[in-house]
């Protein structure tokens, strides 16, 4: 936890081919675009093009505050939020 906020892992899953790196890194850079408007750090993303699974890290307040951020930036909304510790 860094201050009052925690870091979150989002998995969207979008069905397998049905992603590009490309969409992902424009949706990413509509997230930053508004992340600070709900008090979210988008950290870094993941793509498995073939599988259709995009997962993302970030620092926020909540949960709610990473699927509004995503609801808001381009409407993929996670099917899962897990709250992570980093490894030392």
């Amino acid at each position: 936890m860094i201050g009052n906020k925690k870091l979150f892992l989002d998995i969207h899953q979008l069905g397998a081919s049905n992603v590009s790196a490309e969409a992902v890194a424009e949706a990413h850079k509509n997230d930053l675009a508004i992340q600070e408007k709900y008090g979210v750090n988008f950290i870094n993303y993941w793509v498995d093009e073939k599988a259709g699974v995009v997962i993302c890290l970030s620092e926020a307040a909540s949960p709610e505050s990473v699927i509004h951020t995503h609801k808001e930036a381009h409407g993929l909304i996670p099917i899962e939020i897990r709250n992570v510790k980093q490894g030392e």
